[in-house]
């Protein structure tokens, strides 16, 4: 813009002087030219000293024009000049003192993250909720002004450049997490490692093929958030029968689901179930249509709800054989979107000995050795080639909330009996995707961060459904020496304990025994419990 103005600035004094050679040879007089740009520059200006004038009304009339068009453009051009050249400078300093670049030396023990996106922002929000400290690094000012202003702790930074790391006092950190596309990963971590060769680094990768670069690169660990969600979508799929499906574990103990429909327990209370009695396994809670309730003994389940269970291989086997009719059902299990964490899905479907049906739009993406439809899920004919008519469970796995919500709605009104898990990207659609009619929801968010967060070791979390974790924590000091039975956590909280942990070995709590002091607790709770639990009992890191 600058340069425009200059041209402009010359075009219009040469144009000028060349008329005022004009202008006077009419009247019969001749200047040079270092005269004729003199006259254009102090008319122009408005200084006009009247050494040089225009005896005829034509050649005053040329000098009225020349003087209102350079006053005109004068008006313009100084504003600018200011502007550009001064105030802009100042303030663009000013505000690049507002974003730092460096942290103070509060900043010990902390988890330093390059970028903002929906995992790293999950991580803060365990950071702020856990008191843990943390640092954000990003490259661009504008963004780190606005991210500053949101209430992050933000350092403006070059990801590549080794005095970033230097300046988050990277070798005082906890954790260094990077989130970035695979190759910048690599490059992160070998910055890191050039002045924290010690510290705990955790990235994710796209493909499969960047784990071991990455793990060369420095990373401590490698996350495949594609994978790990696909999984866990799959690990969600009860529908196919009433038996016991492990979701996660701690040492001998198992946590999984159980579906209601199908056993001899639907319409009874918990208490006259007598699981505990029968099996060994202990109730933590029920889901029902993406709503998480702590089990009591007179919550009367329903055929829709699925049970949360904990316990040994063996009572989990005591529980299929006494409660569960055992038989998987020849029913396919439709995964919509074949890319990465629909593969993953099925993949981990067909480990169980379950039969995964991929549909998917994009031929390209459609691989040999899977059943896969070729087909616009939202098409009723690509359905019905699919199996849904028959299917236990569905899985939507897209990447755009827009079309998991849309999908959901039409796979419950075309089989309102059918199971369905949906995959989130914006923690903001969970709800809008229960409320479509998913039974069990989880996105990149919840299972990365839980993913990072539990490499810390402070309070691991396994993700059961969103917004529902199992968290551990040490025994509080108002819990040491009574009993569950008597301090009626799970009234108090809307928390459950799941089991005690001493020395690495877990055992399901007894409820009337005295709580040892040296022992950690397993707790499950969605956000609200677990925060009245933290308040009441746990306290901070």
């Amino acid at each position: 813009m600058a340069a425009v103005m200059m041209m402009v600035v010359i075009v219009m004094v040469v144009g000028c002087s060349a008329l005022f050679h004009h202008m006077m040879a009419l009247e019969g007089r001749e200047y040079s030219w270092a005269t004729a740009v003199y006259w254009t520059l102090v008319t122009m200006s408005t200084l006009g000293y009247g050494d040089v004038v225009f005896e005829s009304d034509a050649g005053r009339v040329f000098s009225s024009v020349v003087l209102v068009t350079g006053a005109a453009f004068i008006l313009v051009l100084l504003p600018f000049v200011f502007i550009q050249f001064v105030f802009r400078p100042w303030l663009n300093s000013r505000e690049a003192a507002r974003a730092p670049r460096r942290v103070g030396d509060w900043a010990e023990e902390h988890i330093v993250l390059t970028g903002l996106d929906a995992v790293t922002d999950s991580i803060i929000e365990l950071a702020e909720y856990e008191g843990a400290p943390y640092v954000l690094i990003v490259p661009d000012l504008a963004e780190a002004l606005r991210l500053r202003e949101d209430g992050y702790q933000v350092m403006l930074g070059d990801l590549d450049d080794p005095q970033t790391y230097r300046r988050a006092r990277a070798e005082k950190a906890s954790l260094v997490v990077t989130t970035q596309p695979d190759t910048t990963n690599a490059n992160v971590a070998f910055t890191v490692r050039e002045i924290a060769p010690e510290v705990p680094m955790v990235a994710t990768a796209n493909a499969s093929a960047s784990v071991p670069v990455l793990q060369l690169a420095g990373c401590t660990e490698v996350v495949q958030l594609g994978d790990a969600l696909g999984r866990a979508l799959a690990r969600r799929v009860v529908g196919v029968d009433s038996r016991a499906h492990v979701i996660g574990e701690f040492g001998d103990l198992r946590i999984a689901e159980a579906n209601v429909s199908g056993t001899i327990m639907a319409g009874r209370t918990l208490a006259e179930t007598d699981l505990d009695a029968r099996a060994g396994v202990n109730v933590i809670g029920v889901r029902e249509k993406g709503t998480f309730a702590v089990a009591t003994p007179h919550v009367r389940l329903t055929s829709r709800m699925v049970l949360l269970l904990v316990g040994t291989d063996e009572q989990i086997a005591g529980y299929d054989g006494g409660s569960a009719d055992g038989a998987v059902l020849d029913r396919p299990v439709l995964v919509i979107g074949g890319g990465r964490v629909g593969r993953a899905a099925a993949a981990a479907l067909e480990e169980a000995g379950l039969r995964p049906v991929i549909v998917e739009k994009r031929a390209e993406r459609i691989l040999s050795g899977r059943a896969y439809v070729e087909g616009d899920a939202a098409v009723l004919e690509v359905l019905e080639r699919a199996g849904l008519d028959k299917a236990a469970a569905a899985l939507v796995t897209t990447h755009e909330d827009d079309v998991n919500v849309y999908l959901t709605l039409y796979l419950r009104r075309l089989r309102p009996d059918l199971q369905v898990v949906a995959r989130a990207t914006r923690e903001r659609n969970v709800s809008t995707l229960h409320r479509a009619g998913a039974d069990a929801v989880l996105s990149y968010a919840s299972i990365g961060a839980a993913a990072i967060w539990n490499t810390l070791g402070w309070r691991p979390r396994l993700v059961i459904a969103e917004g529902v974790d199992v968290f551990r924590t040490p025994m509080p000091r108002a819990l040491r020496g009574r009993s569950l039975r008597e301090v009626q956590i799970a009234k108090r909280t809307g928390c459950q304990v799941v089991a005690l942990n001493r020395n690495g070995q877990f055992e399901l709590p007894d409820h009337d025994a005295a709580l040892p002091s040296d022992a950690e607790l397993l707790v499950i709770g969605d956000e609200a419990a677990e925060q009245r639990f933290v308040e009441r009992y746990a306290g901070r890191r």
